[in-house]
């Protein structure tokens, strides 16, 4: 229960931090780019506790590598097979 837990912390961990990035397609998560990136450590890190906890510390960090790295890789290239939309452009006077 603790490694699923784990797994998906660390796949939680690794949206939030694509969506805080500057390379992210959604204009609305640009304006809570900080809120997202301490919230994707905090997810990273509670990834890591409890995958240790479940597997012990060697397993335990290779497990959460091995779950949030392709979470990290595919989210940009799942990005680019959604649609996209704009943010309205501001007036100008």
């Amino acid at each position: 229960m603790l490694s699923a837990l784990g797994v998906t912390a660390a796949l939680v961990s690794a949206l939030l931090l694509y969506l805080a990035s500057p390379n992210c397609a959604r204009p609305q998560a640009l304006v809570r780019r900080r809120v997202l990136r301490w919230s994707g450590a905090a997810a990273a890190l509670l990834a890591l506790g409890l995958l240790v906890m479940a597997l012990g510390a060697g397993a335990g960090l290779s497990a959460m590598l091995a779950a949030w790295m392709p979470g990290l890789i595919v989210l940009p290239y799942l990005a680019l097979t959604l649609p996209t939309t704009t943010l309205p452009a501001a007036e100008h006077d």
